[in-house]
């Protein structure tokens, strides 16, 4: 079965486009995945930790046949291929790679959360999401029942 997906990449240290470029093109390298759409690339200012480098942020919209956990080992390992270096949390990155959405499902573990809290706390994300005319994902998940989870 296949499974759509929307993925968040970041970059604010080093070469960030080519660190973007990097990521885009070995996820679509993953195996019975495919990318279907990519959005703009923006730059964006950091939100939390404020004293760090500007980001540029893009989405894409996969389709793959990887179970999310699967599909978060292999993009996690396409952080450390680029080059990540986890300093502290909410920090600088030279890659970060997250799972936004996978199809309709609700995922609440300590390892993933799924959809990802920035499809409502990131003003970038929705204007990303809809740069690639996927806003309906945000009728797929009731916003009051997300945030039970939180």
């Amino acid at each position: 079965m296949l499974y759509d997906s929307l993925i968040s990449i970041g970059s604010n240290v080093g070469r960030r486009e080519i660190h973007l470029q990097k990521a885009i093109s070995e996820i679509s390298y993953i195996p019975q995945t495919e990318i279907l759409k990519q959005s703009e690339i923006i730059n964006t200012k950091a939100l939390e930790v404020t004293s760090q480098p500007d980001f540029l942020n893009v989405i894409i919209k996969i389709l793959t046949k990887l179970q999310p956990y699967e599909l978060l080992e292999t993009l996690q390992n396409i952080e450390v291929k680029i080059g990540r270096i986890r300093r502290f949390d909410k920090g600088p990155r030279e890659i970060d790679i997250d799972i936004l959405t996978y199809s309709d499902r609700i995922i609440y573990t300590k390892k993933l959360i799924i959809p990802h809290s920035s499809l409502y706390t990131r003003p970038f994300i929705k204007e990303l999401i809809l740069n690639i005319g996927e806003e309906s994902v945000y009728s797929r998940f009731d916003k009051h029942e997300y945030y039970k989870f939180l």
